[in-house]
């Protein structure tokens, strides 16, 4: 009996310890296979798994067999649209069309929203957590809310409200100073701000990580569209090359990190050039990605090593520049944009005085003179040049001619008869200008002339083929503007000899419009300049003709040929008047403008105009026309 027990008792011992064996071992697996499913989550949110999710699916329903759908005749038709639809604008969103940009998130965002569970919207972003935020994802979801308040001028908002375009110094152990957004400020207004963030926000935040990554232009994809100057990539930082070493952020010379060229974003904000320090590429590869897609709206040619630069515009107008190694010593890009809305000579001009230089560059374009607008980069010329247009006579045809288009006349001034011309790789800018003397052209325009084809061009254009030319130029001075000129049509082969040149370029030169930046980023009128060609010369001495001893000859002969080198060499063949100037922060009338162009402006203009041009004038220099 004692036996018995003894082994029910043991056969109960061991069946408990089986049992207990079993139940740790079911909540072991129980644990690891959450543990797993919860890492499976966590991939299967983030960033990277989203765009291979968004992939798939869109290359589901484009490349699906619509017959095999077995769907009747209106369903068919209505989703071989929808899917024709979504494929031109995959095809044309990194373009700079901002319609198919939002067709193609949209399509994104409907996937998103109903593959992410609403729970899981902070696994994939941490919104709820400013701690795990990354300043990039602070500055787009700060980028998100001013968006929603101020359109695409949300860009312009952040900064002015913020102080952000203000400069600094670049470091410590210097005194330059320059424009920068740092992390700190990205982080100090986001502390400040504290954007509380709906579901839809979020999700309108992922989409957008999504779709720059997938299809857009990579960090730099929202801040493209905004109603800034322009952006650019890869123009700071060093190459895989020089990766360590010295720099001004360790003045002590210690081996250090340096940033990478693909780590640099700039923009370029009213005149002023502003770093993003916060903001880069991931790697080179996705620098290299954008680069060889922003360029090629309407198929704008191949860049390669052979082609190391593309000029182009974008769908909105931007004009765009890629370069590339082994023409650049890294891979970059440049997007300048030109506001069209707004464009007004009033708008532009807003100094003390304004209405000195606004009244006479209108007289000056309705006088039909020959103008040109000089200036560096980013000073305005280009904006100008727009808001010019607006005060040339509506009866007068415009043709432009272009190496890259930029000025979009015709979205300006729908109504008015404005054709443009740019060069093309089989169609020289000689050829176009050929073609425009067959297209009943009253006025030429020229967007720039930084070649010395373009600027013999200018010359033609305003000798025999237009009423009168407006151009812009880069030069300095308005002497500079001449000499320019000249070297070009020498190094054209159109003149040997430089006085002729000079005398030619002279002829057909009214006025210099010379605008300025300064470092703060600060434009307006330097000057406004009249080109004069100075009378000819009387006739050269001829006493050794008359002299009948040959001492005398030899004598009159040798001064003779002295007036010939010094004409040719000290006298000049023209003179410049400033006829207003811009001086401490204001604009003065200086010198009154020639007799001689004063009758020309007033024969081109109507005669209510030219009654004001003559009250104009009597007001600010007391000349009576």
């Amino acid at each position: 009996m004692l036996i018995t027990d003894l082994i029910n008792a043991l056969f109960i011992i061991i069946i408990l310890a089986l049992l207990a064996v079993f139940m740790v071992l079911f909540l072991k697996s129980r644990t690891v296979s959450a543990e797993f499913r919860k890492d499976q989550d966590t991939t299967k949110y983030t960033i990277p798994s989203l765009i291979e999710h968004i992939k798939e699916s869109i290359n589901a329903i484009t490349r699906t067999n619509l017959l095999e759908l077995g769907l009747n005749e209106v369903e068919y038709k209505k989703q071989a649209n929808k899917r024709a639809e979504l494929k031109k604008a995959l095809k044309n969103c990194m373009y700079g069309s901002i319609e198919d940009k939002q067709f193609v998130k949209a399509f994104i965002y409907d996937i998103l929203s109903g593959y992410i569970p609403v729970d899981r919207l902070d696994s994939v972003i941490p919104f709820n957590n400013p701690f795990l935020l990354s300043v990039r994802e602070k500055f787009f979801i700060l980028l998100h809310e001013y968006k929603k308040r101020y359109g695409h001028d949300a860009l312009a908002a952040l900064i002015d409200e913020n102080g952000l375009d203000r400069a600094r110094k670049v470091s410590d152990s210097d005194d330059s100073i320059s424009y920068v957004i740092t992390s700190r400020d990205i982080e100090d207004l986001y502390d400040r701000i504290s954007p509380g963030l709906a579901n839809e926000d979020k999700l309108e935040i992922i989409t957008q990580a999504v779709y720059e990554q997938y299809k857009g232009l990579g960090v730099i994809d929202e801040i493209r569209d905004m109603n800034i100057d322009g952006v650019s990539a890869g123009v700071s930082g060093v190459t895989d090359a020089a990766f360590y070493g010295p720099s001004l952020y360790n003045p002590l010379g210690q081996a250090s990190k340096l940033p990478r060229s693909h780590e640099s974003v700039w923009i370029f904000f009213r005149g002023k050039t502003i770093k993003l320090d916060f903001l880069g590429f991931e790697d080179e590869k996705e620098l290299r990605r954008v680069c060889q897609n922003i360029y090629r709206y309407n198929r704008g040619g191949q860049l390669s090593e052979a082609t190391g630069y593309r000029v182009n515009e974008m769908k909105d107008g931007s004009r765009v520049l890629v370069v590339r190694p082994p023409f650049s010593e890294s891979w970059a890009f440049f997007v300048r944009k030109f506001h069209i809305r707004n464009v007004t000579l009033e708008g532009l001009i807003t100094d003390k005085g304004a209405e000195l230089p606004v009244n006479l560059i209108k007289y000056l374009v309705k006088g039909c003179m020959i103008t040109a607008i000089t200036g560096q980069q980013g000073s305005g010329k280009t904006t100008l040049l727009m808001a010019m247009v607006r005060h040339i006579y509506s009866t007068l045809t415009l043709r432009v001619q272009e190496t890259a288009f930029e000025l979009h006349l015709r979205k300006l001034y729908p109504e008015r008869n404005i054709l443009t011309f740019c060069e093309t790789d089989s169609i020289s800018g000689q050829e176009g200008l050929d073609i425009q003397k067959k297209t009943d052209g009253s006025v030429n325009i020229l967007g720039e002339v930084a070649t010395d084809p373009v600027a013999a061009w200018m010359v033609q254009m305003s000798q025999v083929a237009s009423l009168f030319t407006l151009f812009t130029h880069h030069a300095k001075t308005t002497r500079d503007l001449v000499y320019s000129l000249r070297n070009s049509l020498l190094k054209c082969e159109m003149f040997t000899n430089e006085k002729i040149a000079e005398q030619q370029v002279v002829s057909v030169l009214d006025f210099d419009i010379h605008l300025a930046r300064d470092f703060r980023g600060k434009r307006y009128i330097e000057r406004i300049t009249e080109i004069i060609e100075t009378p000819a010369q009387e006739s050269y001495p001829q006493a050794f003709r008359e002299s009948q001893a040959q001492d005398e000859k030899l004598a009159g002969f040798m001064e003779t040929t002295a007036e010939f080198y010094a004409r040719m060499t000290d006298r000049m063949s023209f003179e410049t008047r400033n006829i207003i100037e811009y001086r401490d922060g204001e604009y003065h009338a200086v010198t009154p403008i020639s007799r001689e162009k004063v009758h020309r402006m007033m024969d081109a203009m109507s005669r209510e105009d030219a009654k004001a041009f003559c009250g104009f004038l009597e007001r600010n220099w007391g000349l009576a026309g």
